[in-house]
């Protein structure tokens, strides 16, 4: 099992090459302007867990998430060709409303700055 480190080295990587992906190689428009926010990869390799955010918000989470499964297959091969590992982790998809939370909050201080 590789060490913690490691594991984080191979997610930032996954997170790279994917981000890198999605801007020059994939023409599906469901996954236009979206970015990728954080990659773990679990202990075994087993799975790497992709988070994912889009500029408009969370109306079309469901959408993006449909386009980014359809195409998995794909982009696992593409990664695992960019990547080597002996055994390469399938990508599982989620939505991420970190973005969106950071941008209600500094709205919410903003407001209160502005009326304070």
């Amino acid at each position: 099992m590789p060490n913690k480190v490691r594991l984080e080295r191979i997610a930032d990587r996954l997170r790279q090459e994917l981000s890198e992906m999605l801007i020059r190689e994939i023409n599906d428009p469901r996954l236009h302007q979206i970015f990728i926010t954080d990659a773990k990869v679990d202990r075994e390799l087993a799975y790497a867990d992709i988070y994912v955010s889009a500029v408009e918000g969370a109306s079309r989470s469901a959408e993006i998430l449909a386009g980014l499964e359809s195409a998995s297959g794909f982009l696992r091969r593409a990664l695992s060709a960019r990547i080597e590992l002996r055994a390469f982790p399938r990508l599982r998809f989620h939505w991420d409303p970190t973005p969106e939370n950071a941008d209600h909050i500094e709205r919410l201080l903003a407001n209160l700055h502005k009326n304070g």
